[in-house]
């Protein structure tokens, strides 16, 4: 399956229309990130206002940020309707990542009852944790190989806690044109070193800038691209393109399911 995720913010003449787009392409879920600069759940609702069927998720709202009761103010002011919501949730700039998660999944349980919750995970530990007791993970910044590395840490983990292995999710950065490989190089040198945790990983990645993504000249080496991603159950085009519906819409149709 796959998503569709844009930043947090996005004008909603602009998202309303795209998530139309999106429904009627065949991706089965709009997404977006939640940062100081905007809420991930208020692109939500507009997203919602487009699309009527698909499902909404918001990766991820970082909890040293927003704690649980704060979020789920936020929901019901959005008046998203929870039962299409994947709520994922991440550490942040926490010092104990692990230990700050492992004592936030309670308080969400309780503030949340029903709410479908994910975390956000890349090292083995989190995603082990991810698989005994999360309802889903999703992975970020990851190449074909490395996810698959990842899932197997979260079916470990679910395989100690004696249950079925949670949906595994993940953005894959997605360019597609002339300029491509610009955009993929400009967004991963951000996330390259925002935090102790990003710079861990992508040491852990072991790959070159501006590599870890899709970067297509076109349509069909996008899909090829992408079909390399065999390791999430969905992948999340994450789109680095202008923020206009034309642009949004085009790079839609060039990762579309199905084509």
């Amino acid at each position: 399956m796959r998503g569709f995720g844009a930043a947090a913010g996005l004008n909603p003449e602009v998202a309303s229309p795209l998530a139309a787009r999106c429904q009627e392409l065949g991706y089965s879920s709009m997404w977006s990130n939640d940062h100081p600069g905007a809420k991930g759940l208020d692109t939500l609702a507009d997203f919602a206002r487009g699309a009527d069927r698909i499902e909404l998720g918001v990766a991820v709202i970082a909890v040293d940020r927003h704690d649980p009761d704060a979020i789920a103010t936020d929901i019901d002011r959005s008046g998203l309707d929870r039962d299409r919501l994947w709520l994922g949730v991440g550490a942040g700039f926490t010092k104990k990542p692990l230990t700050t998660m492992r004592e936030t999944l309670p308080k969400l349980r309780e503030a949340l009852p029903g709410l479908r919750l994910v975390l956000a995970a890349m090292g083995p530990k989190m995603c082990t944790f991810a698989g005994a007791e999360w309802d889903g993970v999703f992975f970020n910044w990851m190449t074909p190989d490395f996810a698959a590395q990842a899932r197997e840490h979260v079916e470990s983990g679910a395989r100690a806690a004696g249950r079925e292995p949670p949906p595994v999710m993940g953005y894959v950065r997605t360019a597609v044109g002339r300029d491509a490989e610009a955009r993929l190089d400009k967004e991963e040198s951000f996330y390259r070193d925002l935090h102790r945790g990003y710079r861990d990983h992508f040491d852990r990645l072991g790959e070159p800038e501006g590599s870890v993504g899709v970067a297509a000249k076109a349509p069909g080496e996008a899909q090829n691209e992408l079909s390399r991603y065999r390791a999430l159950d969905l992948v999340v085009i994450r789109a680095l393109a202008s923020a206009t519906i034309e642009d949004m819409s085009t790079l839609a149709e060039a990762a579309a399911p199905g084509t």
